[in-house]
Parts: structure tokens; C-alpha cells; sequence
């Protein structure tokens, strides 16, 4: 017991002499007061929005306007509330109509890859819309990924005003994604009350056989004319992001915020010409003749011939390259034989015959056929097909000659008197 009485009193003597020692120095400094952070720190000295608050928290949002009497290359914001309201009708195969302007919602997302799945956020998703001031857009932002649920519920909320959902590439890519972000957050997507116009698709109709490329930044300039100075390209917004996520400094998000903005202002005036073309191709202001050979095999497709006809031959007329120019001959020679035109249909069949082009081989068949079981001059027959065997030889074509020299050599019955 003594012992232990010895080691408690050794043990207050040793505290007793460093009490003592630093008693000299005073009283512990007061801890420095924390500088406040520098103004690039916070969103709402850069990007000019505000906090929202939902019942699952908080986000962030930002409006941005582009008034009436602005352009964006060569459309005019005003020219856009004037659309007609059975514009979207046949782009959209009869699924929109009667749909005001007013009513439609152009959605664009920024995201953290592009790769998508359950580990990709939407952290920017803006919506345009035109009002009576001018082409408004709405972008609903995430500071961080607790902020995700609020704004998804924020979305779901402004969406409840419009019918119509157009994007660019969003029934591929867009609204897929969203959908996996909401279903994470364990609510319901918005986009079942929205039908959905994917303006991709009547662009490249138009375009690709013009355009080595359709994305949205390269028809803007190349049908806007727009031409954007300092973009921020869409291959670095991710990184970006994550830089501002490490960071803080909000001053790195202004370039993805007027980067979402032009796209959607974009896909806005897009949306005032490629539905045109397929509303009235008649009043489509058409600058080159690929532009209506595209145009007019959706017309084929949609069977409507007389139409799609009517284009193939305008485009002809205005000049095409010449591997467009033979398919397209080739297409307007198939279109009349349907149509019950024969002899437009040789004419053309005959051109082809007549020159070295990708569709020779099939001309000579075609006409082969027709002096076959139509005129039923065989001769005339087997010299297509033994000339287009010169070409090309296919079994069909052996076979042809075959049947052609079989009749050839068979003797002419008498006539009975």
C-alpha cells in the first residue's frame, strides 16, 4: 500500500514542476479568427442564380433570358413563338399536334461521363422555353451529390407546365439517364406526361448525307452559322465538375453553365427548320440537293411516292456528287416502276445501262426483265443479261442467260390457219 502512496505522491511532484514551468508563458492564444473565403467561392457571385429548398433539401437554380429582338445566327429568338402549332405533326409521326409553342420543353443535360449507368449524375440539367419575353432557359444545378434528390423534385415541378420534350440525342441518352437518376433517388420520372421529339433523328435525315458530322455544335454552325469563341468542350465539362467539386472555387462552373445554355438555345432554332422540311418541304429553304434526297426517302418510307418522287428529282436537278447521283437515279427508276410508269422507269434504267456507275449491273437485270416478260423479246433480253454478265456475274444472272438461250432455241411452232 505504501508503495503505491509513493508513486501517487512522485507523481503530483512531477505534474507540480510542469504546471510550474509553463505557468511562465501565460494563458493559451486565443485561436486565429477564420478568414473569410474569397468571393469565387460561392455560386451566387458567379452564376447569378439562387437556392431553392424542397422538401428534400436544397439546390441550386439559374435563369437565364434571351429577349425577343436577339438572334442566335440566323434565327430570331421572336420568330420562334410564332411556329405553327401543327409543326411538330409529321416529324413526329402524328404523336404531336395542336401543341402551342408555349408548351415545349427543350431539355439538355450536363453529366459527369459519358458513359452513363448508375454511377453517372446529371449534375446540370437545363430546360429552355419560349415565353413572351423571349427564349428562357432554366438550369437546375448540383453543388454536391446530396443535393441530387431536391433537384430532381425541383425538375419534376417545372416540367408540370409543358406537353412536349424535345432533345438531341435524349431518347437515347438523355432521358434514359434521368430516368436511372430518379429511380436512385426512389421517385417517380416526369417525362410519362411528356411525348418526346428527338430532333437527332429528323437532322440527320436532312443532313448526313451532306454532313460528315450531326452533332448540335457543328449544324450550328454550319446551319446556324454560329460560330462559338472560348467554348468549353464537352469532353472536359466531367473533369471540370470534379475540379470544382475538389475545390470549391464556383468561378470554374460559368463556362458549363453558357455551354448547356447555347446548346439548348441551339437545339431551340434547330427545331424552327428541320420540322419544316418534313411540315412543307415546299417552303423548306433547301441549300443543297443531298438536303432533299434525304428528305425525300423519308417521304418513300413514309409511303408517300408521289412526293418522295418529286424531290429525288429536285435534288438531281440541283446537283448532287456522283455516288449520290446514281443512287438516286437508281431510286427515282425503282419509284416509277412502282408507280406503274414504265416508261420513265426505262428511261432511267437506260442511263444507268448506258455508263459505268455502282448500279450498272442491276439497270442491265432490270431491263433484262422487262424485255423478258413484258415485250417478251427475248433476244433483247439475253443481250442485257450477257452484258451485264460482262460487269458482274451472279448465279441469277447465269441462270437468266440459261432460261433466255433455252427459248431462243427452241423452234417456232407453225401458225394454224
Amino acid at each position: 500500500m505504501s508503495d503505491i502512496q509513493d508513486q501517487l505522491a512522485q507523481l503530483r511532484r512531477r505534474i507540480a514542476r510542469i504546471d510550474r514551468k509553463y505557468a511562465k508563458d501565460g494563458p493559451a492564444p486565443a485561436p486565429a479568427a477564420r478568414k473569410p473565403r474569397p468571393d469565387r467561392y460561392y455560386c451566387e457571385e458567379w452564376l447569378g442564380g439562387r437556392e431553392v429548398e424542397t422538401d428534400h433539401g436544397r439546390h441550386y437554380e439559374v435563369d437565364k433570358l434571351y429577349e425577343r429582338h436577339r438572334r442566335h445566327g440566323s434565327i430570331g429568338i421572336a420568330d420562334l413563338e410564332d411556329l405553327p402549332l401543327d409543326l411538330l405533326h409529321p416529324i413526329s409521326n402524328g404523336r404531336i399536334d395542336g401543341v402551342p409553342p408555349g408548351k415545349w420543353a427543350f431539355l439538355d443535360t450536363e453529366t459527369t461521363g459519358l458513359a452513363g449507368g448508375a454511377g453517372t449524375y446529371a449534375f446540370l440539367i437545363g430546360v429552355g422555353s419560349i415565353t413572351p419575353q423571349g427564349f428562357l432557359v432554366r438550369q437546375f444545378f448540383m453543388r454536391e451529390f446530396g443535393e441530387e434528390t431536391s433537384l430532381l423534385l425541383g425538375l419534376t415541378e417545372y416540367l408540370k407546365q409543358f406537353e412536349v420534350l424535345i432533345t438531341y440525342n435524349g431518347i437515347t441518352y438523355d432521358q434514359p439517364l434521368l430516368e436511372t437518376r430518379y429511380r436512385m433517388a426512389r421517385c417517380r420520372p416526369p417525362f410519362a406526361a411528356l411525348e418526346h421529339l428527338d430532333l437527332l433523328f429528323g437532322a440527320r435525315r436532312l443532313w448526313k448525307l451532306r454532313f460528315d458530322s450531326c452533332r448540335l455544335v457543328d449544324l450550328e454552325n454550319q446551319i446556324l452559322g454560329v460560330e462559338r469563341e472560348g467554348d468549353l468542350p464537352g469532353e472536359l465539362i466531367p473533369y471540370v465538375y470534379f475540379e470544382y467539386l475538389r475545390t470549391g472555387e464556383a468561378f470554374k462552373l460559368v463556362p458549363i453553365l453558357h455551354h448547356n445554355q447555347v446548346d439548348i438555345l441551339t437545339l431551340a432554332c434547330l427545331t424552327a427548320i428541320v420540322p419544316w422540311a418534313f411540315h412543307h418541304p415546299e417552303k423548306a429553304q433547301f441549300r443543297h440537293g443531298a438536303e432533299m434526297v434525304g428528305l425525300a426517302r423519308w417521304w418513300r418510307q413514309a409511303e408517300n411516292h408521289d412526293r418522295a418522287l418529286g424531290l429525288f428529282r429536285a435534288a438531281v436537278k440541283r446537283g448532287l456528287r456522283d455516288e449520290l447521283l446514281f443512287r438516286t437515279l437508281w431510286d427515282i427508276a425503282c419509284l416509277e416502276k412502282k408507280l406503274g410508269r414504265e416508261s420513265e422507269s426505262l428511261a432511267g434504267l437506260t442511263e444507268l445501262a448506258g455508263c459505268r456507275n455502282p448500279f450498272r449491273t442491276a439497270a442491265l437485270e432490270e431491263l433484262a426483265k422487262y424485255y423478258e416478260h413484258r415485250e417478251r423479246n427475248y433476244a433483247m433480253a439475253l443481250e442485257m443479261t450477257r452484258t451485264a454478265l460482262e460487269f458482274e456475274t451472279t448465279i441469277a444472272l447465269q441462270r437468266r442467260e440459261g432460261r433466255l438461250r433455252k427459248r431462243l432455241s427452241k423452234p417456232k411452232s407453225e401458225r394454224l390457219l
